[in-house]
């Protein structure tokens, strides 16, 4: 994108000579003769670099420079004046001013190396503020965490996808973490010093999305009362995640395909074709198959973003994982919160790794810092929890899924066993006859497998005359 300039004097041959030499260096230009239009000109579209006169009609340019720095910091500014004075040139460098020169000009080339290194002194300082926040937020693939052989599957794919520049589709549950391997990608390759900006398409009503996406022009409909760049420039040379891209309406859908078909974006209410280099990567918890069934989502746009497909899976299908997840967000959290770091105990780690777990990861970490912020223990147990996590039948509990990988079906009954044996101990104050009839088992069956699994509780007067079994019944 060419950078844009505002030259303010109020002489008419200096604007026309001013214009055409930054025209023919390949910067958009805008014009002022006076204070006040140069301040509609801000006010309308928002400028790189700003060229002004110190003496103007109506006011004063250093008045102009301080409202300019107070508005936008980022915006060079030159001063320019035909009375050259130390005490002017002082103050203008003071109130922020890139530099200050006299006219005439004694060297044209001089003048324009001045405008290009200040120009690109506010691109680095973009550039670092950028990187130093997306830095600071660290999302790389050190926020990615697990061990499973499905995650280990995605990391490689991440990792050589990556390294190149092709549109990629990751589909998942939400909550399974699509941004972070979104933004993954894009801090892993050639693009990492170039912006990730990031919209949610189904968030937006459809005009309003295409503003988003494309930008708009001054007046192209009621509150468009200046000019807006859209994320597509915004992102140029960098990544551009469209995620919920499943939400998106047939007619944007459109519009898009043909944004990355032609790499040209057109305004709302503009006629100029401007070309873009944007890496597209898109996100949806939709099974888009079902949508192109159903002619809810065009099949050409969906071949021309599913380059290369990432498939994020459920937690309750990765649930080796947990355990790590745990540790994880209770280090975070408690270094957010600004406390000791916890721990957690067995049995409550237990608990979290059978949940279902519906709001997959993000559900996990947003249990994980209110649990935190809500108990002063040390460790946390099952007494921090939530009810639904403890509650048989309150769990939200989704049919049971073998994991990829398989499993252990005894041990896994088994397990399941002394969970629901140990609730109902719990329940009923460590009675062994009334958890057995909570359970419907006899008082025989109740006792050999609380032996087997190690639970104990009480007996009443009648248990305690029972002689307990010796064998499996």
């Amino acid at each position: 994108m060419s950078a844009r300039l505002l030259v303010v004097d109020d002489e008419p041959s200096m604007l026309d000579m001013l214009s055409l030499l930054w025209r023919a260096e390949g910067y958009e230009v805008e014009t002022a003769r006076s204070v006040g239009e140069a301040r509609e000109r801000l006010a309308e579209r928002p400028v790189d670099l700003v060229l002004c006169d110190i003496l103007m009609p109506d006011g004063n340019g250093l008045e102009l420079l301080r409202e300019i720095k107070a508005s936008d910091p980022r915006v060079a500014v030159i001063m320019m004046t035909a009375y050259t004075s130390t005490k002017s040139a002082l103050e203008a460098m003071k109130l922020g001013a890139y530099d200050y020169i006299s006219k005439p000009f004694a060297d044209l080339e001089e003048l324009k190396l001045l405008v290009a290194k200040a120009l690109e002194k506010t691109q680095l300082v973009d550039e670092n503020v950028y990187l130093r926040g997306e830095l600071e937020r660290r999302y790389a693939f050190d926020r990615i965490v697990g061990r499973s052989p499905r995650m280990r599957a995605v990391f490689e794919l991440v990792e050589r996808v990556a390294r190149t520049h092709s549109t990629v589709l990751i589909q998942g549950e939400s909550g399974t973490g699509k941004e972070l391997v979104a933004r993954a990608i894009h801090f892993a390759s050639p693009r990492a010093r170039q912006r990730f900006l990031s919209v949610n398409c189904g968030a937006l009503p459809e005009t309003l999305l295409e503003s988003e996406l494309f930008g708009h022009e001054r007046g192209a409909f009621t509150g468009a009362v200046r000019e807006k760049r859209g994320l597509f420039q915004e992102a140029n040379r960098g990544t551009l995640f469209l995620d919920e891209i499943g939400d998106m309406s047939l007619p944007m859908q459109v519009k898009l395909l043909r944004a990355l078909q032609d790499r040209t974006v057109r305004k709302v209410g503009g006629t100029v074709e401007e070309p873009v280099d944007v890496r597209i990567i898109a996100a949806t918890n939709q099974n888009l198959a079902e949508r192109l069934a159903q002619g809810t989502f065009r099949e050409d746009l969906f071949y021309r973003i599913n380059v290369i497909p990432i498939e994020l899976p459920p937690l309750r299908e990765r649930r080796e994982d947990i355990p790590l997840l745990v540790h994880h967000f209770l280090l975070e959290s408690s270094r957010r919160l600004g406390i000791e770091p916890r721990r957690i105990s067995v049995e409550a780690m237990r608990r979290l790794e059978t949940h279902s777990w519906p709001g997959n990861v993000r559900e996990l970490e947003n249990l994980v810092e209110r649990t935190l912020a809500l108990s002063t223990a040390e460790v946390i147990t099952t007494d921090d929890l939530p009810l639904e996590l403890l509650i048989p039948g309150q769990t939200g509990a989704a049919t049971p899924t073998l994991p990829s990988e398989g499993l252990d079906l005894e041990a896994h009954l088994d397990g399941l066993r002394r969970e629901l044996m140990r609730q109902a101990l719990d329940r009923t104050g460590g009675h062994q006859g009334q958890a057995a009839e909570l359970l419907g088992m006899s008082l025989r069956s109740f006792r050999y497998y609380a032996g087997k699994c190690g639970l104990a509780g009480r007996r009443d007067d009648e248990e305690a005359a029972a002689t307990p079994p010796t064998a499996e019944p």
